[in-house]
């Protein structure tokens, strides 16, 4: 099978159409949401509960479902970087 056929015949199957970039970037958003998480070594409940996230958004976020805005997206990436620093942040506050 060429490559021209591989590629026609996944676009006409009905069963699983192509990702549109908008669910590609979801995708790729909650691998981020979930690798800041993951490297804090907390739960959804707790991760959402120290850095002050609402956790019904935070499941949606590592669940594809909604794309964190680049705000969210920036805070993560300081949570994955320093997440004591966030902390000490928080707390102060």
């Amino acid at each position: 099978m060429t490559q021209e056929e591989i590629e026609r015949n996944a676009l006409e199957d009905l069963d699983n159409p192509p990702a549109s970039e908008e669910e590609l970037a979801r995708a790729v958003a909650a691998r981020a949401v979930r690798r800041a998480r993951q490297r804090t070594g907390l739960s959804q409940t707790k991760f959402a509960e120290r850095f002050q996230i609402n956790l019904a958004r935070l499941k949606d976020w590592e669940q594809g479902r909604f794309m964190p805005d680049t705000v969210a997206l920036a805070y993560l990436k300081v949570i994955e970087t320093d997440p004591e620093a966030v902390a000490r942040a928080i707390d102060a506050a």
